[in-house]
């Protein structure tokens, strides 16, 4: 972990009002009420081929990423920000949406694979490795087996789910703000604990 260089924030999703109420798009939800909760005057920025801000969280600084190259090639406004930034890899936090978790659950990860994330596929592949920390937002899987994978990830929620979606976004913030203030580990403790 380097004390000088900030924490850069990575909210997955797909550009433009199309995809903005999508369950691929919970990362760039989560990116947003995160900065809003650090610093509601904060403002966003065209850079790295995404969008940025920043906020203070305690005594370190984050700089919030929201790519806007589709989700299939996050990669590049990922890696050009990191590397302006210096970020190392330890301070990298990838917020995304989990198919392999039910609707509403949050957990901190460190590393693995992509896991068919098409958007994680592109950063391990750019940035060379996977060890990056990662915060999975819960969507579920369509009832109708994986040719629907597609459709689903980039359907909105039903109305169920969209009543639950601000808990989950709310949760999404504070497993972000744990990684940052108290550490992966930590953070893992406090949101892993109903995994199954």
């Amino acid at each position: 972990m380097s004390l000088d260089a900030p924490w850069l924030v990575v909210g997955l999703g797909n550009p433009g009002a199309r995809y903005a109420s999508t369950r691929h798009n919970v990362g760039f939800m989560a990116a947003e009420s995160f900065v809003e909760t650090h610093d509601s005057f904060a403002t966003w920025r065209e850079r790295f081929d995404g969008l940025v801000s920043t906020c203070r969280v305690s005594s370190s600084r984050c700089v919030v990423l929201r790519p806007q190259t589709f989700m299939n090639v996050s990669g590049k406004s990922v890696v050009a920000a990191a590397r302006f930034h210096k970020i190392p890899v330890s301070q990298l936090v990838v917020v995304h949406d989990e198919l392999d978790f039910d609707f509403g659950r949050v957990a901190v990860k460190t590393g693995g694979g992509h896991g068919g994330h098409n958007g994680l596929r592109d950063i391990v592949g750019r940035l060379g490795t996977p060890e990056f920390l990662r915060v999975r937002l819960g969507i579920g899987r369509p009832q109708h087996g994986r040719s629907d994978v597609s459709n689903w990830v980039l359907s909105e929620f039903d109305d169920s789910d969209a009543a639950e979606l601000p808990d989950m976004i709310r949760l999404a913030c504070q497993a972000v703000t744990a990684v940052v203030t108290d550490g992966p580990a930590q953070a893992m403790n406090l949101f892993n604990t109903t995994a199954t």
